[in-house]
């Protein structure tokens, strides 16, 4: 499964690439805005940082102007992924950006019927939202799961990119349910190496190992 890094922060990004785990970068409208960047800049230096996919979001609502947002958003860079919304125009779009060769990512998924639909107009990947669904009572662990049966029953080739992952917890169901990549923050992301266990048989090992008197060096 891939893992993403969900964040327009470059300084974030620049602590995380070294890690080698980092195989793209997710944005949104929310995340630029926070920045306080223009969006061109941001993406630009975001790709830069990054050789794996970059989603930029487009953010109208309509057919023509999102098309027009798209193109000047894959414009900055080869790994920029057009973002759209699921919605009759966001799929439209969706299918012209296809038919262009331009990756996509549809957002904002929170059924399998949304997903089939996505996976009809091409989508690159589409993003279900675990965590908003949660908050809202439903089950985001077992839509991954269900889009996972949909893709494969009929050989879609829409990668599943689950989205709004809280925690660590998040993490690996997502990876258990078969989604294709994962888009988290950076506070998860450190966090998914991190068990007592393996602090307590570290400091187990160490100790052992300084009785010994002896170096590797």
């Amino acid at each position: 499964m891939k893992l993403f890094l969900d964040t327009a922060d470059v300084a974030v990004i620049k602590d995380m690439v070294p890690t080698g785990m980092v195989d793209g970068v997710t944005t949104n409208p929310s995340l630029i805005a926070k920045s306080g960047r223009n969006i061109a800049e941001v993406i630009a230096e975001i790709c830069a940082l990054v050789e794996g996919p970059i989603s930029a979001e487009a953010v109208s609502l309509d057919f023509e102007t999102m098309v027009k947002e798209g193109d000047k958003l894959a414009a900055i860079a080869p790994n920029v992924v057009v973002k759209l919304p699921l919605t009759w125009d966001g799929l439209r779009a969706c299918r012209v950006f296809t038919d262009k060769g331009i990756k996509t990512n549809v957002t904002l998924c929170f059924s399998a019927a949304q997903a089939l639909l996505a996976a009809k107009a091409g989508a690159t990947f589409v993003s279900p939202f675990v965590g908003r669904l949660e908050d809202n009572g439903a089950d985001g662990i077992g839509l991954l799961e269900e889009i996972r049966v949909l893709y494969d029953v009929h050989g879609f080739e829409t990668q599943i990119l689950a989205a709004s992952l809280r925690n660590v917890g998040h993490v690996a169901a997502a990876a258990v349910a078969g989604s294709d990549a994962a888009t988290f923050g950076a506070d998860t992301f450190k966090a998914l190496v991190n068990h007592p266990l393996t602090d307590k048989g570290l400091d187990a090992f160490v100790s052992d190992w300084a009785k010994t008197g002896q170096s590797i060096l």
